[in-house]
């Protein structure tokens, strides 16, 4: 039991600043957003896109990413477990810019790619951001775990 609570406490304990705030800010209302988003319009940013890029099962997919964007989005606004949620909201960048970005880079070029790109990329290093420094003093993760 106590390996579980020290893993815990490193999972939580995150600075005592600010400067995780405007991050965790921009990031979870953008996954919220786009989560939301893709059970409002399933046909354009929900299963339509995922059918488009190509994805088998796209409707499990959809549905899956958009319940991970809502979960973890709210997790990062409310910076609960903000560590932990960075992980899934990474692991979806990364597979949007390999399934979206590459074949851009492939067929049009690398200025066309980076101008796709740029969201996908600063998305990217906030997460990087979060995951390193946690997310500190106005949050529900500080709260938990005061040391």
């Amino acid at each position: 039991m106590n390996s579980i609570n020290h893993f815990f406490e490193k999972l939580v304990k995150t600075t005592d600043d600010n400067r995780s705030l405007i991050p965790r800010i921009i990031v979870g209302l953008v996954f919220l957003s786009e989560g939301i988003q893709k059970f409002l319009l399933p046909e354009i940013v929900g299963v339509g896109r995922f059918t488009k890029i190509g994805f088998e099962n796209p409707e499990f997919w959809a549905y899956f990413v958009a319940s991970f964007e809502v979960v973890c989005g709210i997790l990062l606004l409310t910076g609960l477990l903000t560590r932990l949620a960075a992980i899934p909201l990474l692991t979806i960048m990364a597979t949007a810019l390999i399934s979206t970005k590459i074949p851009i880079l492939l067929n049009e070029g690398f200025w066309f790619m980076a101008h796709a790109a740029r969201t996908d990329f600063a998305m990217a290093m906030l997460l990087i951001f979060l995951l390193i420094n946690g997310a500190g003093k106005w949050s529900a993760d500080k709260l938990l775990y005061s040391s």
